[in-house]
């Protein structure tokens, strides 16, 4: 009867000692390239002097189990502290290069850092400074603020989620956990000496540990990708041949454009990792790399389950399947009571086994969301509840329908609107907040509905919650209400909010003087979701990200054969001058 029931187990696995693999491949082939960076070239021997050199400087401030958040974009300065963090026995909390000054300052008071490291700007005021000087050129400075909070034993990283009482989850993975997880990783793709893997992942979204620690426990290199291709998938697959890159792991939004779209001859890579998001397509015959659609929570250490592609095959229509458990996972699809269900029934998908995090630092919350296993499964003493909707087919492989609650991803990162909302009502002309999510051509968005106490602009209310939340979590609009709907049983009904919002009068719009203009409005107007857009619309200002600006190159190459850099878009005043760029670069003939 066992069999019957959705419960999913991974092979047995192999745990791994994570720094231990890095300074061996510093012993055994000193020489060989461990991070390229631009024109910069660090050896795995050069890496590990200026890892030490951080540790000596932390030495006496860092020690084990003391929570070190880190402010750093892609860099050599930010693995030198990666590694330096583990080498002291710390614990690395990734915050990316700007995670805006009041949420830094929540995160110091609420979490509590032993140090946090960073440019001297971005730091808080107040504790111990120091600087960091490291042989590489680079001047950091590190805050010790004082007393930390307690972090779990064993802990190897944090990292940040999205919380629904309006403050950050901070997620605590152990040393067990990510040795499983690099383990399948590395036998999966042959990762090893001469392979290239790229680092494109934004620094603060879980799937960058993986990024860096794969290279770095392999003997292969980790090649950084430049600013201006991070979000611009065009590029990417340029970057990927130009760089020599093997192994990708990119997010869904920027990942699942490249599967549709033809790529450039000569490409090295032979994996390619898309996550963060639902996978609305297979990949086409163009793609040449084998591509695994992956799923899993910062909770369960980045990955559980993986839905492997081979180039060339059939994949069919649709959205694939998040796939079968990897090595150690044990997967359990359960009612509300937490008793799995037989397979082929929708159910919530809950996770345990050797991938599981050790839990939140904040217990109580812990003690709600990792829970006992039921009676009867094997390999796990607790689970996780992921609120995620999944069906277990017959054959064990796993399909996504979807979140059980309010919780949104966009461009791939975990949302939990109520953290937005308290973000806003932080803002004293703010009485309340309510924030939606819509679906649009770019992804999911959020929309705020905003009750003042005083007269206010939406601009600064946006301007004012861009302090406290990463990019992914600002709305793209803020409407200001009087009072908002109400539900039959008295709550905030957020779908009659999105449906109120009236559409803007198309016919009073100017629709471009050239072909090529109206061409561009109208895909902006799609890729927004305004209608009010006219050719002096600023991209940006009317609600358009990089996600979208990578959709509309897509769509202007496709249309025109034109190839455009996404940052070059979003620095245009607005759409006309977007469409100048599309003429500009069009044989003379094709304007008519």
């Amino acid at each position: 009867m066992m069999e019957s029931l959705s419960i999913g187990y991974g092979r047995p696995h192999q745990d791994g000692a994570v720094l231990d693999l890095f300074t061996s491949w510093a012993r055994r082939t000193p020489q060989a390239p461990a991070l390229i960076d631009g024109e910069h070239t660090y050896s795995y021997a050069e890496l590990d002097r200026l890892a030490d050199t951080v540790a000596e400087a932390l030495r006496g401030k860092v020690g084990e189990g003391d929570l070190v958040g880190v402010c750093l974009g892609h860099s050599v300065e930010l693995v030198a502290v990666t590694l330096a963090t583990a080498k002291l026995g710390a614990v690395h909390l990734p915050l990316g290069p700007r995670p805006g000054e009041k949420r830094l300052q929540a995160v110091a008071e609420q979490l509590r850092p032993a140090c946090l490291i960073g440019e001297s700007a971005v730091l808080p005021a107040g504790g111990e400074r120091l600087e960091l000087d490291l042989p590489a050129g680079g001047v950091l400075a590190a805050l010790t603020p004082g007393e930390q909070a307690g972090v779990p034993v064993g802990t190897h990283y944090a990292v940040l989620t999205s919380g629904s009482t309006g403050t950050p989850k901070a997620v605590a993975v152990t040393e067990p956990a990510l040795g499983a997880l690099l383990h399948w990783y590395r036998e999966l793709t042959g990762l090893g000496p001469g392979a290239r893997h790229s680092l494109v992942i934004g620094v603060s979204f879980d799937p960058h540990v993986l990024e860096l620690w794969a290279g770095l426990t392999s003997g292969a290199a980790l090649v950084v990708a430049p600013e201006a291709v991070r979000w611009d998938s065009g590029a990417l697959t340029d970057w990927w041949r130009e760089a020599g890159i093997t192994t990708c792991v990119l997010p869904t939004p920027l990942g699942e454009p490249i599967l549709g779209r033809p790529w450039p001859t000569g490409l090295a890579l032979r994996h390619l990792f898309i996550g963060g998001d639902r996978l609305r397509r297979a990949p086409g015959p163009e793609v040449t790399a084998t591509v695994h659609n992956v799923y899993g929570p910062a909770e369960a250490t980045v990955v559980t389950t993986v839905h492997t592609m081979a180039p060339g095959g059939d994949h069919g229509a649709g959205a694939p399947p998040i796939g079968l458990p990897i090595p150690g996972a044990v997967l359990l699809v359960t009612d509300e009571q937490g008793r799995p269900v037989p397979r082929g029934t929708a159910g919530e998908l809950r996770i345990g086994g050797r991938g599981l995090a050790a839990g939140y630092l904040d217990p109580e919350l812990t003690a709600r969301r990792f829970v006992e296993a039921p009676p009867g499964v094997d390999g796990t003493d607790r689970v996780y509840r992921t609120g995620d909707r999944v069906v277990m087919r017959a054959d064990g492989v796993l399909e996504f329908h979807g979140r059980l609650d309010d919780q949104v991803k966009v461009s791939g990162v975990r949302i939990e609107p109520a953290e937005v909302e308290a973000a806003f009502e932080r803002d004293p002309r703010v009485r309340r907040a309510v924030v939606a999510a819509e679906t649009a051509p770019t992804g999911v968005r959020l929309l705020a509905f905003v009750q003042t106490e005083e007269e206010a602009e939406p601009a600064g209310l946006l301007d004012a919650v861009r302090l406290w939340l990463p990019e992914q979590a600002v709305p793209s609009t803020v409407r200001l209400v009087e009072q908002y709907p109400l539900d039959a049983n008295g709550k905030v009904d957020r779908a009659a909010l999105l449906a109120a919002v009236p559409p803007a009068p198309v016919e009073a719009v100017e629709d471009g003087d050239t072909p090529v203009e109206r061409t561009v409005l109208k895909l902006c107007r799609e890729l927004i979701g305004r209608a009010d857009l006219g050719p002096e619309s600023n991209f940006l200002d009317s609600g358009g990200n990089s996600l979208a600006a990578a959709r509309l190159l897509e769509a202007l190459e496709g249309e025109y054969g034109v190839r455009l850099r996404a940052p070059l878009v979003l620095r245009q005043p607005d759409l006309r001058a977007i469409a100048r760029l599309v003429e500009e670069r069009m044989p003379s003939a094709s304007l008519a």
